[in-house]
């Protein structure tokens, strides 16, 4: 979507005046369609992620607890097609191989996450401590080290231990504050000496709308208009508990420094003619990111949140605001507690004001009287809510730069996943959303933000919280039907290894020669993953053979699922040597 240049000209200015003034970053200039060829800095860091839940598997297996995601997926009809993280990748078992993926594709850094519930069953520290699961990530820490990657430690990445949620109600409860701590504290004293990057929670927005409003994520709950907030300012003051711990215990011995991740996507007004529109804008990024940002740099909850969800709160007939308060010392007590910020990003909306009666159910999406909308052009690889809209990417990072005082950036989180029966190892859309999404990433760069690292999302597909399988995130495909859990390189694997290798972009001939030579490699791979499709399907067939009571939609998923995709594999494969040879 285009607007006449005077249109975005006026846009602008009103947008500037809410954000105040940016002296490096032209928000007059439309320039969503160019491409700068330059490279990073000089010892940029480029990497891969992946959370605990969602990879390691062995949910159940030496010594380990339960989380609130072990017994949310066992509940019927909370995830797609009933499944569950159980095993996942099986990444408990393949930390040598799955970095040995890494080390090929030359990686400074990996970022993963600590089960809480692996180290600390019940998640209380006093309780018992697993000795086998500190093994875990001591050797994977370790062989990191010994490849040269750095590890970048989350510790909190939504997977709760059960004990908390049942004995207090989870997040809900101050008494988090000091488990949580608890559980930093022996990740510091038993990690510490090896790692020095630290992550306290992962895109703490969904943990508290997806978990404590809308249901949607564990632990379940729906405690609309309340439950978010008072999930939030918990999180809030334990990451800033946390932050304190480590500086006075732990900095001057470990040299190592804390901050948090928070995931945002970037809102662009519809009319940019009306003010309120622009306002709602900014509004829809002050209640993901600013929610979280705000009290950690600025010492308080963005003024714009306070104001909406005070005027609701008094429209439904309360006395006080459901947004909770900090007191003065606990403001300054956070203010100023991140060392880095962590940035993960995906999509872009176009927001306008939308005017939602009071008298509605309170909640967290009516208190910002805003709607969200998609223009139809923007590329869609067939996730319901992720559209690739790079320019977004840089709007929200020079955002970041003038609302919180520059501060120094580790994207976290940025990429894109596919949605299909059959997975295309050719993977030219996700090759086309790193190039244009890590181009803008430079381009804010160039801007003056001080982006300091890049983080793909993710290293390998995997379990998708309530989407199951049924979405793909990986650099590397992984088959979930097959046991054993082989990795297969996508095309975008040797593309994101040429964008680390030359650190960048820098000119335009020898960028257009990364997407044939990746194209390449990847038709070899879908023939690899056909051949392998087939073994599976027989292997199923047989027993299938000997298992009467088999179900008719058992028999489809496990025989004809595989053959359809076997074909489509086959075919892929041929149809792109055919266009390669005709090329050549």
């Amino acid at each position: 979507m285009q607007w006449p240049g005077s249109l975005r000209m006026c846009h602008v200015f009103m947008l500037v005046l809410h954000l105040s003034k940016s002296e490096d970053f032209n928000w007059a200039k439309n320039d969503h369609g160019s491409f700068y060829y330059g490279t990073f800095p000089a010892g940029f860091s480029w990497g891969v992620g992946s959370s605990a839940y969602q990879t390691e598997g062995a949910w159940d297996r030496d010594g380990k607890g339960l989380s609130i995601w072990d017994v949310f997926t066992h509940r019927q009809g909370k995830v797609q097609h009933n499944e569950t993280g159980d095993s996942s990748c099986d990444g408990y078992y393949k930390v040598k191989d799955d970095i040995a993926l890494m080390k090929e594709l030359k990686l400074s850094h990996y970022r993963f996450s600590i089960s809480w519930t692996r180290i600390l069953p019940t998640g209380i520290k006093f309780d018992h401590v697993n000795e086998k699961g500190i093994k875990y990530y001591d050797d994977l820490i370790n062989v990191l080290l010994e490849n040269k990657m750095t590890p970048i430690v989350t510790l909190y990445h939504w997977d709760l231990p059960q004990t908390l949620q049942e004995k207090f109600g989870g997040w809900q409860n101050i008494s988090m504050i000091g488990y949580f701590s608890d559980f930093a504290g022996l990740c510091f004293e038993r990690f510490g000496n090896r790692v020095k990057h630290w992550i306290t929670f992962s895109h703490p927005w969904s943990v508290a709308v997806e978990g404590y409003e809308t249901g949607k994520h564990a632990p379940g709950m729906q405690l609309k208009g309340t439950g978010a907030y008072r999930a939030a300012h918990h999180i809030i003051k334990a990451h800033a508990r946390v932050w304190h711990m480590y500086d006075s215990q732990w900095r001057s011995k470990q040299k190592g420094i804390v901050g948090i991740s928070l995931t945002a996507d970037w809102g662009e007004p519809v009319d940019i003619l009306d003010q309120k529109d622009v306002e709602a804008a900014e509004r829809y990024v002050q209640f993901s990111l600013g929610w979280f940002a705000s009290p950690i740099f600025n010492g308080d909850y963005p003024q714009m949140m306070k104001d909406f969800i005070t005027k609701k709160s008094a429209q439904q007939g309360l006395t006080t605001s459901r947004l909770p308060t900090f007191s003065s010392q606990e403001k300054s007590y956070i203010k100023g507690t991140s060392d880095f910020l962590g940035i993960g990003h995906f999509t872009t909306r176009y927001v306008t004001q939308k005017n939602i009666p009071a008298i509605n159910s309170p909640s967290f999406y009516s208190d910002r009287d805003l709607a969200e909308l998609v223009d139809p052009q923007w590329p869609d690889p067939g996730s319901e809510w992720l559209y690739a809209v790079p320019w977004g990417f840089r709007r929200l990072l020079n955002f970041v730069k003038t609302q919180y005082g520059n501060p120094m950036i580790y994207v976290t989180e940025n990429g894109v996943s596919e949605k299909a029966m059959c997975t295309e190892l050719c993977d030219k859309w996700r090759i086309q959303y790193y190039k244009e999404y890590i181009n803008e990433l430079l381009k804010a760069i160039k801007d003056g933000v001080n982006v300091r690292s890049y983080t793909a999302w993710s290293l390998l597909d995997k379990f998708e919280w309530e989407d199951g399988y049924s979405e793909r995130f990986g650099l590397y495909y992984v088959d979930f039907r097959n046991k054993n859990k082989p990795r297969y390189p996508k095309a975008s694997v040797q593309y994101y290894k040429k964008i680390i290798s030359s650190n960048g972009f820098p000119n335009q001939r020898e960028v257009d020669s990364w997407m044939r030579k990746a194209m390449e490699m990847c038709s070899s791979s879908n023939q690899l993953l056909a051949a392998e499709e087939q073994r599976t399907t027989a292997a199923n067939i047989l027993r299938l053979i000997h298992d009467p009571l088999a179900s008719h939609m058992e028999m489809v998923t496990e025989i004809v699922v595989p053959t359809v995709c076997t074909l489509c594999i086959l075919l892929s494969a041929v149809f792109l040597m055919f266009l390669l040879r005709r090329h050549n």
